[in-house]
C-alpha cells in the first residue's frame, strides 16, 4: 500500500503546530480523517501531497473567485514582487484599489486597507464606538467577525442577554458591552433597542451569514434593523468579508438595496475577494465617519503591512476581472446549476436537503427546509454530513470540512466540473439512504 504523504505531513505538523494547523477548521476535527495538504492548485482544482486532484469548492474560503492561478492576476503579482515586497510607505496602487472599491459600493466614500478580516472588523467597531461616543454593540449568534476579544461571544437562551466569552483567554469584562441576539428575530431586535438603544454604538452583522453555512438575513429583518439603527443613532456595520464582491459586484448590500429602497449600511468590512488570495482586507464608510481615524481623528488604527504592494496588485487585478459585465451573471448561473443539481440528487435519493446560493457563494443543510437562525442550523445531521464529506472527498470533490461553512464557486469551474460534482453527490446520497 502506498504511503499517505498527507498523514506523514500531518504527523510532522502536529509536533510543531497546535493541532497541526494554523487555522482550526483545517484540522478535519468536525469530520474526522486526515487533512489534505495542498501541493499546488490551478483553476478549479488543487492537488494534494499524494498527487490526487480535487474539485475545489472552498477556494481559500472565498477569495479565489477567478480560480487558482488566473494568468492576469499571476502576471500582476509577479510584476509587483519584482518591484518590492513591502515599503512601509504609500504606493499608488493603494489609491487605485480604494478607487475601485468606492466605485462599486455607494455606501463607501473612504476606505482604510488592513491585512485581515479580523483586523478590519475590530477596527470598524472601534471606529463606531469612537464616532458615536458609545460602548455597547450588538452581534448575532452564528455570525463570525474574526477572533477579536469583544466578538468571541455567544448568546444565552430566550431573551436577549449580554454575551459570555466562548474562548479561554477572554475576560468577561471585555465582552460586557457585547449584546448577542438571535439572527432574523425582529422581536428580540426591537426589545434590545428599546432597552439599550441610547448606549448602542453599532450593530455588526453578516448580511448573508457564511459561518453557519449559508443563512440570509430576511428582508423584513434587515429593513427593521436599518430603521432601528437610524432611529437610535447606532451605526449599521455590514461584515462583508465573505460576501463582498462575491455574491454580487455591489456585494450583499446591493442585494438588499434592490429590495429596500435607499438601503445602505453605515460601515462596510471587506476581505477575501478584494485581496484575490493575498492577506488584505478593508473597512470603509462615509467621509464624516472615516475621518475620525488617525491621523485625521482620535480613533487610532495602524498596520505595518497595511496596503502591501504585492497584495494590492493581486486584489486590483482580481477586481478588474470581476467587473466585466458578463462575469457575475455567468458565475451565478454556474452556482445555481450546482445547487439545483444537488437538490435534485438528494431528492431522488430521499435525503433531507435544503440549499441556497447568491452569486458565487452557496450553502446546504441536511434538513428539510432552510434554517433562519443558529439554533435551527444546529439541528442539521452532523454524522450524516461527515459521511457526505468523505464520500465526496473519495470521489475527488472537496467541500468545507465542517458542517457550518459556506461553499464557493469560481469562474474557473466548468459545466463538466459541476456535472461531475452532482454525479458524485448522487452516489453518496444513495449510500446515505441505506
Amino acid at each position: 500500500m502506498a504511503t499517505d504523504k498527507n498523514l506523514e505531513l500531518f504527523e510532522r505538523a502536529r509536533a510543531l503546530i497546535p493541532g497541526g494547523v494554523n487555522s482550526p477548521v483545517r484540522a478535519f476535527r468536525a469530520v474526522g480523517g486526515t487533512p489534505r495538504f495542498v501541493a499546488r492548485a490551478q483553476g478549479a482544482y488543487f492537488w494534494d501531497a499524494n498527487g490526487d486532484r480535487y474539485i475545489d469548492y472552498i477556494g481559500s474560503w472565498g477569495p479565489m473567485i477567478l480560480g487558482h492561478g488566473h494568468p492576469r492576476v499571476l502576471e500582476a503579482v509577479q510584476k509587483a514582487a519584482t518591484e518590492g515586497f513591502s515599503f512601509g510607505a504609500p504606493t499608488e496602487r493603494e489609491i487605485e484599489l480604494a478607487e475601485e472599491i468606492v466605485k462599486h459600493l455607494p455606501a463607501v466614500e473612504m476606505v482604510r486597507l488592513v491585512s485581515s478580516g479580523t483586523e478590519a472588523a475590530m477596527s470598524a467597531i472601534r471606529l463606531a464606538r469612537g464616532a458615536t461616543g458609545r460602548s455597547h454593540i450588538i452581534k448575532f449568534e452564528g455570525c463570525y467577525h474574526g477572533h477579536a476579544d469583544a466578538l468571541l461571544v455567544k448568546a444565552g437562551s430566550g431573551l436577549a442577554t449580554f454575551g459570555h466569552p466562548t474562548s479561554a483567554g477572554v475576560p468577561p469584562e471585555v465582552v460586557q458591552h457585547t449584546l448577542v441576539l438571535e439572527y432574523n428575530n425582529v422581536a428580540l431586535l426591537e426589545e434590545a433597542f428599546a432597552t439599550h438603544g441610547a448606549d448602542l454604538a453599532c450593530v455588526v452583522i453578516e448580511p448573508i451569514a457564511g459561518n453557519m453555512n449559508f443563512v440570509r438575513a430576511s428582508v423584513p429583518f434587515m429593513r427593521r434593523l436599518r430603521e432601528l439603527c437610524t432611529q437610535h443613532g447606532a451605526l449599521l456595520v455590514f461584515d462583508e468579508v465573505m460576501t463582498g464582491f462575491r455574491v454580487a459586484l455591489g456585494s450583499a448590500q446591493s442585494v438588499y438595496a434592490k429590495a429596500i429602497p435607499g438601503f445602505k449600511p453605515d460601515l462596510t468590512v471587506l476581505g477575501k475577494v478584494i485581496g484575490g488570495g493575498m492577506p488584505l482586507a478593508a473597512f470603509g464608510g462615509p467621509r464624516a465617519v472615516m475621518e475620525q481615524l488617525a491621523p485625521l481623528g482620535p480613533v487610532y488604527q495602524a498596520g505595518t503591512l497595511s496596503g502591501n504592494p504585492v497584495a494590492t496588485a493581486c486584489g486590483l487585478a482580481t477586481l478588474k476581472e470581476i467587473t466585466q459585465p458578463s462575469f457575475f451573471p455567468a458565475l451565478a448561473k454556474k452556482t445555481q446549476a450546482l445547487v439545483d443539481g444537488l437538490k435534485a440528487a438528494a431528492s431522488e435519493a430521499g435525503v433531507p436537503f435544503a440549499a441556497d446560493c447568491e452569486g458565487g457563494m452557496f450553502g446546504f443543510f441536511l434538513l428539510p427546509e432552510l434554517p433562519q437562525n443558529y439554533p435551527a442550523v444546529m439541528k442539521s445531521d452532523a454524522p450524516r454530513f461527515g459521511k457526505l464529506f468523505h464520500g465526496l472527498l473519495d470521489r475527488g470533490v472537496y467541500i468545507a470540512p465542517a458542517l457550518y461553512e459556506a461553499g464557493f464557486v469560481s469562474s474557473a469551474h466548468s459545466d463538466e466540473d459541476i456535472a461531475r460534482t452532482v454525479e458524485a453527490a448522487g452516489e453518496v446520497f444513495r449510500s446515505l439512504r441505506t
